[in-house]
C-alpha cells in the first residue's frame, strides 16, 4: 500500500462580500483556518500520458475530477513524461463549503511536485491551483491567512486561535455558483480590518441568503446553538456550519449526539497546512 497524504478541510472564519467586479467575479474578504478533517490520498505511478482514480467525489467523472486536472496540469508545465494513478478515500462533502475538492487539488500537486521533481515553487504551484479552482490556491499557501481580492491576495495569520469546533453538514449540497448569482445577495458590504476581525467580526455575509434558499442550513446553526455551541456560522457559501466547543470532549460530545441524516465532527483548527514545508520555497 502506498503512503497516503492528507487533504484537509478549511473553514472561513469570516466571509464579507465587498463588491462586484466587472467581470461578475466578487471582492471578498475571509479568513482562512484549517482544521484536522481530510481526504486521504495514495498516488500511484502510471505510464506517461494516463491518468485515473479511485474512490473521490460520487458523481464526478474522472475527466472532470480537480484532482486528475492538477495532476495533468502539472505533468504540462513540468514536461513530466509519467502518469498517475490517484486514489481518494473521501471525508470531506461535495458542496459544503469546506473546500474538499480543492484541497484533493492542491494535495496532488503538492505531492506529485515532490514526487516527480519538477521543481516548481510554491508560487507557480499556487498559479497552477488558481486556474483550478478559487479555494485551491489556500492549501499550497498552507498557512492561516487574511484574503482578499476574489481571494487570491493572502496574508499569513499565524496567531488564530487554534480552537476546537463542532462542524455540521446538514446533508444538502449548495451551488456556489446560485448563492453567488441570487439577485437578493448583498455585494457591497463595507471592508473591515483584520483588528475588527480579531475584536469579534466573524459575519459571513452569504449567510441570509445560503438559509433563506436552504432552510436545512439554518435548522443545523439553530440545533449547534441549541447544545451551547457559541458563535455559529457558514462556511464559505455552505453547505457546512461550525461553531465553537469549549473544548475536545464537548465537541465529541455534540458531534456524537447529531440528529440523523445530518453528520458533524468534532475539529479543531489549525494554522499550518499538513504538508507545509517551510524549506519550500
Amino acid at each position: 500500500m502506498s503512503e497516503s497524504y492528507p487533504a484537509p478541510a478549511k473553514l472561513n472564519l469570516m466571509l464579507r462580500v465587498v463588491d462586484q467586479r466587472s467581470d461578475g467575479y466578487h471582492e471578498l474578504q475571509t479568513v482562512f483556518q484549517f482544521v484536522d478533517l481530510a481526504d486521504q490520498l495514495q498516488f500511484s505511478s502510471r505510464p506517461a500520458g494516463q491518468f485515473s482514480r479511485s474512490g473521490g467525489p460520487e458523481g464526478v467523472a474522472e475527466a472532470d475530477d480537480l484532482s486528475i486536472r492538477a495532476a495533468q496540469c502539472l505533468a504540462d508545465v513540468g514536461n513530466v513524461r509519467e502518469g498517475v494513478h490517484i486514489h481518494i478515500d473521501k471525508t470531506l462533502p461535495m458542496g459544503g463549503g469546506i473546500g474538499g475538492g480543492s484541497s484533493d487539488a492542491a494535495t496532488t500537486l503538492i505531492v506529485l511536485n515532490r514526487l516527480w521533481r519538477t521543481g516548481l515553487r510554491r508560487e507557480e504551484l499556487m498559479a497552477i491551483g488558481a486556474d483550478l479552482g478559487a479555494d485551491v490556491p489556500i492549501f499550497i499557501f498552507g498557512r492561516s491567512a487574511w484574503a482578499e481580492g476574489v481571494g487570491e491576495r493572502l496574508r499569513v495569520l499565524d496567531a488564530l486561535p487554534e480552537s476546537h469546533y463542532v462542524l455540521l453538514h446538514p446533508q444538502v449540497s449548495v451551488s456556489t455558483r446560485e448563492i453567488f448569482t441570487a439577485p437578493e445577495l448583498t455585494r457591497h458590504h463595507v471592508p473591515i480590518t483584520i483588528g475588527a476581525f480579531l475584536g469579534g467580526a466573524t459575519e459571513n455575509t452569504l449567510q441570509p441568503t445560503v438559509c433563506a434558499r436552504y432552510p436545512e442550513v439554518h435548522r443545523g446553526m439553530r440545533w449547534l446553538r441549541s447544545q451551547g455551541v457559541h458563535d455559529v456560522r457558514l462556511t464559505g457559501s455552505g453547505a457546512c456550519v461550525f461553531g465553537l466547543a469549549a473544548d475536545a470532549v464537548s465537541a465529541q460530545q455534540i458531534a456524537t449526539r447529531v440528529p440523523a441524516p445530518w453528520r458533524a465532527w468534532p475539529v479543531r483548527g489549525c494554522n499550518k497546512h499538513p504538508l507545509y514545508d517551510p524549506a519550500e520555497q
